[in-house]
C-alpha cells in the first residue's frame, strides 16, 4: 500500500515542499519542511497534526522551500525531536547556516503567537496585541537539532530506525542519488516490500560550474544512455512539475553565463551598481564562483572591463556557508575536484597570486581573490559611502540573501540603488507567488519586468517610473499589558509541557538543586493533598519564571517557603494553613546522577595529607593560577578551554585549533582574503536579546528607476529534460506535484502523449488530498503436486534455499486432489489408480477447483529442456570474496571503488548494475595455492559459483 497527500506545494503558486507518503503497516515519511517568505504559522497545522504519527523525516535540498521550517517545528512541536531525520551532509551543513541567517535577518521568521490563544489567558479587558512573538531558536538551539539529522552518503542503501512511536518498518530501505541543482541534493529511493518509490524535486540534469547533474543515467554528468537500474521502472514517480513550460537557453550553460556577464558589464561600465538577489546556501556558490572566476578571466586577459568594478557578496552567515564550501569539493562537479588537484599539486596557477606563503592556498575554487565577503551591515553602508575613484563613481557588483528581497542584506542594498537609473536588479529565479494581495518585492519587480518585455515585443518605448512599498518588521520589547499577558501564556505553557513531558518538573527547579521536603512525600491527607497540587504547580512554574525574567514574587506565592527564600525572616503563621504549609521545611540536597550513577565528589575522599597540601596550594596560589589544575579537583569546560588557547600562543606548544561550540562543522583557522577597513566595522546589535517582544511594521514607499533584468539561473529542469527522463524512468504511477496549476496540468497532458496510452497512471493532486498510488499486483497460490515436490534440487544462498520448478499448471478438483494423495500415501495398484480418477471426477465436477503444478509429461519436457536457460540467484560482495581468497591462500586486495585485485593478475569488478566482470593477464602461477585449481584465474572462477546458486529451468 501506497498514499500520497501534499501538504504544501501542489498545484500551488507557492514553492514550500511538504509531502507525506504513507506505506504499508502505517509507516509515514514526511519529506522536507519547506516554508515560504510568509511565515503563516496556518500552513503548519496539518503538519503538526501529523507529527505523533511519523516514522521518519527526509531532507531534499538545503533551500528555504525545503528546510525552512525544521527549527521551528523542532522549537515549538513536542514530538518533533523525536522523529529520525535523514539527509546528505551538505544539505546538514548548509541549511543549518541558512536558518541562521534566516533567523538573524528578519523577526517574522519567529513568528507570532495567535490571538486566540492570547485571550484564553487574558483576565482583563483590555485587547491584547496579536503580534506578539514567539521565542525565536537561538543559533545554538539550531545547531543541536541539525546534530541530530542522521548523515547520509549517494548511493548508499540504508534501514532507517523508526521513531518511538512508528510502527515497525519491516525492511524499509532508504537511498540518497545526486539531483544536482544545489550541493547534496538528493533524489530519494524509498524500497518496501513490492513498493518502489522515487521521490524526485526540483532536479537538474544538466552540469554546471558547480554542481553536478543528476544522477538519473549514471553519475556526474549523466553520461549513460539509460536510467540506471536502481531508479529504473519504480511503481511511483513523484516528479516536480516546476519548469515544465520552461524553454531551454539555445547556447545552454554558456550561453546562460555569458548572458549574466553582459548584463553585469553593461551596468557598471556606466558607474553603476548590480545587485544580483541570491539565497545564502544553495544557489550561492554557483553564482559566486562564476562572478569570481570571471573576475579573474578579466584580469588575466587585460580586457580591463571587470577589473574596475567591486564584488562582494553579502549573507550575515555567509563566512560559514564558504567554509563548508571549501571542504565539501568532492560533493561537487568533477571539474571543481579537478581544479583543486591541480592547485595542491601545484601544476596550475588559477589566479596569478604572487604571495608566496598564500599562492597555493588562495588559489582553489571557493578561495576569492575578488569577491569580498559581507555579514554586516555597517559594511554595506561603508560599501555606499561614496565610493569613488578621481570623481567616477566605482561600479559594485552584489550578491545579497535572499532572492525574495523580503529580508536579508538584499532588501537593505534595493533601498539604497533603487531611485538611480544607471543601477541594475538582474532577478535569478522565477519568484512564487505567495499572496495576491501581498505580492513579494522580487516578483512586483519580476511583473514589471514582464511588462516591460511584452511592450518591447509590441514596439512601444516608452519609460515608465513605479513606486515600491517597503514593509519593514522589526522587535520591540513588551510592555504594560502585552507583558502580563504574555507572561500569563508563557506560565500556561509551562504548565502544559511539565503536565505532559516525563521529567518537566526537573527543568522548573532552581540551580542550587534543593527542594521542599514535603514535594517528595505524600500527605497524610488526600484530600488536602489534590487541594494543594494545582497550587503546587503554579508555584513552580512562577518560580521558575521568575529565576528566567527576575520578577518578585509576593509572599503569598512563596508560602512555607519564605523562610528558605528571604533572608530575615524566622517566623511563619501555620494557623488554619493545610498540607505543605504546616510542616517547617526542610532543604534536602538531592544527588546528581548521570547514566552512568551517582556523580562522586573526588574531595570527598582525600587523605589528610592531600588535602591538607590542597588547602595550601588554594591559599598561596589564590588570584594567581585559579584556572591551573589542582588535585583532586574538575576543570570546568570554560578553563579547559581558555588554557588550551594560550597553550596554543606558546612557541613551545603545538597550536590548537580553537572551535566554537554551536558551529560542529566550521574549520576555526580563519583562510580568508587579507583584512581591510571593512573587517573592523563593528558587529551590529543582536535584536534577539531584547527579551519578550512583539512585531512592529514600518511602511515605505521608494521610486523605483533602476533598470530590472531576469536571467533563469535557478537551476531547475526544464521542459526539455522532463519529456526526455520520464519516458525512460519508465514509472508505473507519475505524480506531479511542486509548480503552479498551469505548469502542472500542462506537464501532464504532454506525459500522456509520450507514455503509452493506458500504462501509466498520471495523477496531479490539490494540498491536502489523498492518493492511493499503491503498486497493481497480482498474487495466486499454486499447489505443487507431490511427484514434482520430489524431484526438487534445493541450493542454499545465505540462509535461504532455492530451487527452480519447471511443471505443467492443472486445474484440479479439492478432493479429486486429496483422494490423489490419500491414493499414493496407501501404495495402491496401478489399476486401481486407473480405475478412480474417473468415478471421482464424475463425483467433485461441481466442487472448487485448485491450480495445482505437476511434473511434465515426456513429450513436452524434452521442448522445454532446450529453452530454458541457467540462472544465477545471490548477491556477491566483493568483501566477502576477498575474505574467502585470503582464506584459501591467494592474495586480494582493493584498488579502487568496486575493484578487487587477486594474486596481482586477475581483477574482478562489480558495476552498479550488479554485472561481475573477471580478468586475468594469464601470468604463470609460481606454484603458489593457485597452481592446485588451474591459475588464479580458475580459483576465482569457482569461488564466486560456490557464493551463488545456479539453477536451471529443466
Amino acid at each position: 500500500m501506497f498514499t500520497f497527500s501534499s501538504l504544501q506545494g501542489a498545484l500551488s503558486e507557492s514553492a514550500a515542499s511538504q509531502s507525506i507518503l504513507e506505506l504499508d503497516g502505517g509507516i509515514k515519511v514526511l519529506v522536507d519542511v519547506g516554508w515560504d517568505e510568509s511565515f503563516d504559522v496556518a500552513k503548519l497545522r496539518e503538519l503538526e497534526k501529523q507529527v505523533p504519527t511519523l516514522s521518519l523525516i527526509l531532507l531534499t535540498h538545503a533551500t528555504t522551500n525545503h528546510i525552512a521550517a525544521f527549527a521551528h517545528c523542532c522549537k515549538h512541536f513536542p514530538l518533533f525531536t523525536r522523529v529520525p531525520v535523514y539527509a546528505t551532509s551538505p544539505v546538514i551543513a548548509l541549511g543549518r547556516t541558512l536558518l541562521q541567517d534566516l533567523y538573524a535577518s528578519t523577526p517574522l521568521a519567529a513568528t507570532t503567537i495567535p490571538s486566540s490563544s492570547l485571550e484564553e489567558v487574558s483576565y482583563t479587558n483590555q485587547q491584547s496585541s496579536s503580534d506578539i512573538l514567539l521565542q525565536a531558536p537561538t543559533p545554538e538551539e539550531i545547531a543541536t537539532y541539525f546534530s541530530l539529522i542522521h548523515p547520509l552518503k549517494y548511493s548508499q542503501p540504508h534501514q532507517p530506525l523508526g521513531s518511538p512511536f512508528s510502527p515497525p518498518l519491516n525492511g524499509l530501505t532508504i537511498t540518497a542519488y545526486n539531483s544536482g541543482r544545489t550541493l547534496g541534493g538528493t533524489i530519494w529511493h524509498i524500497q518496501h516490500g513490492l513498493e518502489s518509490i522515487v521521490y524526485a524535486v526540483d532536479w537538474n540534469q544538466g552540469r554546471e560550474n558547480v554542481f553536478a547533474g543528476a544522477a538519473w543515467l549514471g553519475g556526474a554528468g549523466g553520461g549513460g544512455a539509460e536510467i540506471i537500474e536502481q531508479l529504473r521502472k519504480p511503481t511511483a514517480l513523484v516528479c516536480s512539475s516546476r519548469g515544465g513550460e520552461k524553454t531551454a537557453i539555445a547556447g545552454g550553460r554558456a550561453k546562460r553565463d555569458e548572458q549574466l556577464l553582459n548584463k553585469v558589464k553593461s551596468c557598471i561600465t556606466r558607474g553603476g551598481t548590480v545587485l544580483i538577489p541570491i539565497d545564502s546556501s544553495a544557489r550561492v556558490l554557483e553564482l559566486a564562483y562564476l562572478l569570481d572566476h570571471a573576475w579573474r578571466a578579466d584580469i588575466t586577459t587585460g580586457e580591463g572591463q571587470l577589473k574596475t568594478a567591486k564584488l562582494y557578496l553579502a549573507g550575515r552567515n555567509i563566512h560559514s556557508t564558504m567554509r563548508y564550501a571549501r571542504s565539501m569539493l568532492e560533493w561537487m562537479d568533477d571539474s571543481i575536484v579537478r581544479e583543486f588537484e591541480a592547485v595542491v599539486d601545484g601544476s596550475k596557477r588559477v589566479n596569478g597570486t604572487t604571495d608566496g606563503s598564500k599562492s597555493g592556498k588562495e588559489a582553489g575554487p571557493f578561495d576569492f581573490r575578488y569577491l569580498k565577503l559581507l555579514d554586516r551591515k555597517g559594511q554595506i553602508n561603508k560599501v555606499f559611502s561614496g565610493e569613488t575613484e578621481e570623481g567616477i563613481p566605482v561600479g559594485k557588483v552584489i550578491l545579497a540573501s535572499d532572492s525574495t528581497l523580503e529580508w536579508g542584506f538584499s532588501k537593505d542594498v534595493l533601498k539604497q540603488i533603487a531611485q538611480d537609473p544607471k543601477n541594475m536588479v538582474i532577478l535569478t529565479e522565477y519568484p512564487s507567488l505567495v499572496s495576491e494581495a501581498h505580492p513579494s518585492l522580487a516578483r512586483c519587480l519580476w511583473t514589471w519586468w514582464k511588462e516591460s518585455q511584452e511592450r518591447a515585443n509590441e514596439g512601444s518605448h516608452g519609460e515608465t517610473r513605479h513606486q515600491l512599498e517597503i514593509t519593514d518588521a522589526k522587535r520591540q520589547a513588551l510592555q504594560g499589558n502585552d507583558l502580563a499577558i504574555y507572561q500569563q501564556w508563557l506560565a500556561q505553557q509551562r504548565q502544559l509541557q511539565t503536565t505532559l513531558q516525563s521529567g518537566g518538573a526537573n527543568a522548573l527547579e532552581t540551580a542550587e538543586d534543593v527542594g521542599d521536603e514535603a514535594s517528595e512525600s505524600e500527605s497524610d491527607s488526600e484530600d488536602s493533598d489534590n487541594e494543594q497540587q494545582g497550587r503546587a504547580l503554579n508555584v513552580a512554574t512562577t518560580m521558575g519564571q521568575a529565576s528566567r525574567k527576575k520578577a518578585a514574587l509576593t509572599d503569598e506565592d512563596l508560602g512555607i517557603n519564605i523562610l528558605l527564600k528571604k533572608k530575615g525572616i524566622y517566623d511563619f503563621d501555620v494557623r488554619n494553613k493545610k498540607g505543605r504549609d504546616r510542616m517547617f521545611p526542610h532543604p534536602v540536597r538531592r544527588k546528581r546522577a548521570d547514566d552512568y550513577g551517582e556523580l562522586i565528589r573526588p574531595e570527598d575522599f582525600l587523605r589528610a595529607e592531600e588535602r591538607d597540601d590542597n588547602d595550601g596550594q588554594d591559599l598561596a596560589q589564590a588570584g594567581k593560577d585559579e584556572d591551573q589544575e589542582k588535585l583532586g579537583k574538575k576543570r570546568k569546560w570554560d578553563n579547559a578551554a581558555a588554557n588550551a588557547k594560550n597553550q596554543g600562543s606558546g612557541s613551545s606548544k603545538r597550536p590548537h585549533l580553537t572551535r566554537n561550540v554551536s558551529d560542529d562543522f566550521e574549520l576555526a583557522a580563519s583562510d580568508g582574503p587579507i583584512e581591510d577597513e571593512l573587517d573592523g566595522i563593528p558587529d551590529d546589535p543582536d535584536e534577539t536579546n531584547l527579551g519578550p517582544s512583539k512585531l512592529v511594521f514600518t511602511k515605505a514607499t521608494i521610486a523605483v528607476n533602476l533598470e530590472v533584468e531576469f536571467i533563469d539561473l535557478s537551476g531547475i529542469h526544464d521542459k526539455r529534460s522532463l519529456h526526455m527522463l520520464i519516458p525512460l524512468i519508465q514509472p508505473r504511477k507519475l505524480i506531479l506535484i511542486g509548480g503552479n496549476e498551469g505548469e502542472t496540468l500542462t506537464l501532464a497532458s504532454d506525459c500522456k502523449k509520450l507514455l503509452a496510452e493506458g500504462s501509466v497512471s498520471i495523477y496531479t493532486p490539490t494540498v491536502g488530498t489523498i492518493i492511493d498510488a499503491s503498486v497493481d499486483t497480482n498474487a495466486w497460490v499454486v499447489k505443487l503436486a507431490p511427484t514434482l515436490v520430489k524431484q526438487l534440487k534445493w541450493q542454499n544462498v545465505r540462509g535461504l534455499s532455492i530451487a527452480t520448478v519447471t511443471g505443467r499448471l492443472l486445474a484440479i478438483h479439492k478432493e479429486l486432489a486429496m483422494r490423489r494423495d490419500e491414493d499414493a500415501a496407501n501404495k495402491r495398484l496401478k489399476k486401481e489408480e486407473s480405475m478412480e480418477p474417473t468415478a471421482a471426477a464424475t463425483e467433485a465436477e461441481e466442487g472448487p477447483v485448485e491450480p495445482t503444478l505437476d511434473v511434465l509429461p515426456t513429450s513436452m519436457a524434452s521442448a522445454t529442456r532446450s529453452v530454458a536457460q541457467p540462472l544465477h540467484v545471490g548477491d556477491l560482495r566483493l568483501a566477502d570474496l576477498r575474505k574467502a581468497m585470503q582464506q584459501s591462500g591467494h592474495t586480494a586486495e582493493f584498488r579502487g571503488e568496486g575493484t578487487l585485485l587477486i594474486d596481482g593478475s586477475v581483477v574482478v569488478r562489480k558495476t552498479t548494475a550488479g554485472r561481475i566482470d573477471v580478468e586475468s593477464i594469464g601470468l604463470p602461477t609460481d606454484g603458489g595455492p593457485a597452481t592446485q585449481l588451474g591459475g588464479t584465474f580458475y580459483a576465482v572462477k569457482k569461488t564466486i559459483y560456490e557464493s551463488l546458486a545456479v539453477v536451471a529451468g529443466a
